[in-house]
């Protein structure tokens, strides 16, 4: 499926490295049904708008209560992903994603796994921006116009740049609450959180203070998070690096005696670190599209 390419200039966006083409886009709007169900975010003809196998919290998966993270732990779980789990999140997800060049990892991660399984037909549409800085909403107006035009849409996502490593509790707290609010607006949609990449500040530093605050929020409210920099921090043998960029130095020397997908560019970073993102996405929405 062809993707569109999505231009929409919102401000300055002041942080180094974070004026990027967003990339392709997939503006698709495909089914987001299945057995002919005529309710756009419903599943095997579910009744309550945005829930998967009749769950009636729209903020949990398969009726498992709580929190929800794609993170490191999450990466090698692609491997047992039936193909019928990926066949329902493509029939099924209609993804509102807004990143700049950080958050266009993913997307390059899913594209590197297009052998396993092709993300062309996912409808996913990419809007240019991001979660800004110390509390700028511009991303929350953004959302609510294009669900507003786009009542298929069933999953919203967006992803920092480097407005986690100079915020402050207040600027996280701020854009928590509009998440939260967004979910309470628009119950028919699943949101996905999402912390910040690495800085090289470590342990102690603002970037992992503030991602923090994320996480404990999420898991204290039952939130569905993509867990960014955990996933940066760790390699697939289980050694964490507490004082890695998002350069992912790691990845380079991992790669140099284990084999590694290739791919054009990966925004910042290796090129296994967004395999290793997309890895996790696929998971998350698999999970979303009911996959347990």
């Amino acid at each position: 499926m062809k993707h569109a390419k999505i231009l929409v200039f919102l401000m300055c966006w002041w942080v180094l490295g974070c004026d990027d083409d967003p990339g392709n886009t997939n503006n698709v709007n495909n089914v987001n049904n299945v057995n002919n169900v005529n309710n756009v975010n419903n599943v095997n003809n579910v009744n309550n708008v945005n829930n998967v196998n009749n769950v009636n919290n729209v903020n949990n998966i398969n009726n498992v209560p709580g929190y929800q993270v794609a993170d490191h732990t999450v990466v090698d779980d692609f491997e047992n992903i039936p193909g019928d789990a990926f066949a329902a999140a493509l029939a099924n997800l209609n993804v509102y994603y807004g990143h700049t060049s950080h958050g266009s990892q993913l997307v390059t991660g899913l594209e590197m796994l297009d052998a396993v399984v092709d993300h062309g037909p996912l409808a996913l549409f990419e809007e240019y921006g991001d979660l800004g800085h110390l509390g700028d909403l511009t991303w929350a107006g953004l959302t609510r116009t294009h669900l507003a035009a786009h009542p298929e849409v069933n999953v919203v996502v967006w992803s920092w740049c480097g407005g986690v490593s100079d915020n402050t509790a207040v600027g996280i707290q701020t854009y928590l609450d509009a998440m939260d609010t967004l979910e309470t607006d628009f119950p028919g949609v699943t949101f996905v959180y999402m912390t910040g990449h690495l800085d090289g500040t470590g342990e102690d530093g603002l970037l992992r203070v503030n991602n923090r605050q994320i996480r404990d929020w999420c898991e204290a409210h039952g939130k569905i998070l993509f867990d960014f920099e955990d996933i940066e921090s760790w390699d697939p043998a289980g050694n964490y690096y507490p004082d890695e960029t998002d350069a992912c130095g790691w990845c380079t020397t991992w790669c140099s005696t284990n084999t590694c997908g290739a791919c054009g560019e990966c925004q910042h970073s290796h090129c296994f670190n967004c395999e290793r993102k997309g890895r996790a996405f696929w998971w998350l929405l698999a999970r979303i599209a009911g996959y347990q």
